[in-house]
């Protein structure tokens, strides 16, 4: 799994990226807002961990906006110190799958981004079964004719 980490703390991100890589994924971390954007919007990820409150000019619900603006559908996580209920509720209708508070627990982390690649593989299986059922379909039409 391709996982884009967007994380300015390292300690945090070093937390992150040790456990996800010895889960058997591939990390790259970004520790700024605008390198992060870039990422975000012109690679292919499986899923994007992304703090809040980031260095710079671009913070982490800006990423989030502009992700989602260009129709991008990746599971993102939001990972967080702005733990209130306003702030998560914030984060979530922004455009967030997910909202985990710093601190966390990194068994917490990995079982949250499992979920959200799992929902999204589903939503893959999804798309394939739907045009599968239209071709069977369009194909039984046919021979009835």
């Amino acid at each position: 799994m391709r996982c884009l980490v967007i994380e300015d703390e390292a300690d945090t991100a070093r937390y992150i990226c040790n456990g996800l890589e010895e889960a058997g994924h591939t990390i790259t971390l970004v520790r700024d807002g605008v390198g992060g954007l870039h990422l975000a919007t012109n690679e292919r990820w499986d899923i994007i961990i992304l703090d809040r409150m980031l260095p710079g000019d671009v913070d982490g619900l800006s990423i989030l906006g502009t992700i989602r603006n260009l129709g991008k559908t990746t599971p993102v996580l939001i990972l967080s110190a702005l733990a209130s209920l306003d702030e998560r509720v914030r984060g979530l209708r922004g455009g967030g799958d997910d909202y985990l508070t710093k601190p966390f627990a990194f068994s917490e982390l990995l079982a949250r981004v499992e979920a959200l690649v799992r929902r999204g593989d589903r939503g893959q299986s999804r798309i394939v079964d739907r045009r599968s059922a239209t071709r069977f379909a369009d194909a039984a039409g046919r021979a009835r004719r």
